[in-house]
């Protein structure tokens, strides 16, 4: 009688077979896979207005998936990033914002996506908390804030009717403000460590780039105080004669130029 032997079956196969199995057992289910697109967008909004904003995002995501190409898809999407703001991942909020203008530029709210743009990068810049350490805010990075600037005139020029736009302009006025601060700033930092020329060119551009707002008082002071260092006295008298005539109650006139002004934008 013959006898049948089974062959051995090899141990990395059974290994694979088994990894195989163990992960089909783990997938996890999905819970929406017979929602409607609306369903899934009124959980993603129930979950965006209980503050679970990651669960929002992923119910976001399928919806961007299962209805694409529809509105509600926009819709999702748009949301997506307002989402992932207020989780503070302003990167992924970006991104998300930049695919939505790059592929929907007949949105009707395209308006929004810019205004979005803009406030994403203006919190990102303008913290609310900076007062705790005292830091002026043109003190920071000034990248984010020309970035915002740009949504918003982009919003304010593309949509000059949209709702958003108002508040956008407002904003555009206070980032002026804040670049021009951020020379005088830089300028100053190179008045009080004696590199006058290079305080000079800074305080020169706050002047030509930012007319008529209140940096320049500041701008104009270290002017003086500089050019004195340097003994370029003409100059000096110069830049004192237009600081006396445009700021006549000026703090500077005995500073020297180098007398750092409460920040333009305190309140308190």
């Amino acid at each position: 009688m013959r006898s049948f032997r089974l062959s051995a079956v090899p141990c990395g196969l059974v290994l694979a077979m088994g990894l195989l199995l163990s992960g089909c057992a783990n997938t996890p289910k999905d819970t929406t896979a017979g929602w409607t697109p609306e369903k899934i967008y009124a959980e993603a909004r129930d979950e965006a207005n209980s503050g679970a904003w990651d669960k929002a995002i992923a119910y976001y995501e399928k919806l961007e998936g299962r209805a694409a190409g529809t509105a509600l898809a926009q819709q999702a999407q748009i949301d997506k990033a307002y989402a992932q703001y207020k989780t503070g991942d302003k990167i992924q909020a970006i991104a998300t914002l930049d695919r939505f203008i790059r592929l929907h530029p007949a949105s009707p709210a395209l308006d929004y996506a810019f205004y979005l743009k803009g406030l994403v990068n203006f919190n990102d810049n303008l913290g609310l908390f900076s007062f705790l350490t005292q830091q002026d805010l043109s003190e920071r990075d000034q990248m984010a804030t020309k970035d915002s600037y740009e949504a918003f005139k982009e919003l304010s020029t593309r949509f000059p009717d949209s709702k958003y736009s108002p508040d956008a302009r407002q904003r555009m006025m206070y980032i002026v403000n804040a670049l021009a601060s951020y020379e005088v700033h830089v300028a100053r930092f190179y008045a009080s460590r004696g590199a006058h020329v290079a305080a000079v060119n800074r305080a020169q551009q706050a002047i030509s780039d930012y007319q008529g707002v209140p940096a320049v008082e500041e701008a104009l002071a270290i002017l003086v105080g500089s050019y004195d260092a340097l003994g370029m006295t003409t100059l000096r008298d110069d830049a004192k004669r237009v600081l006396e005539k445009n700021f006549p109650q000026s703090d500077h006139h005995k500073a020297g130029g180098l007398k750092k002004s409460s920040p333009w934008w305190r309140l308190w």
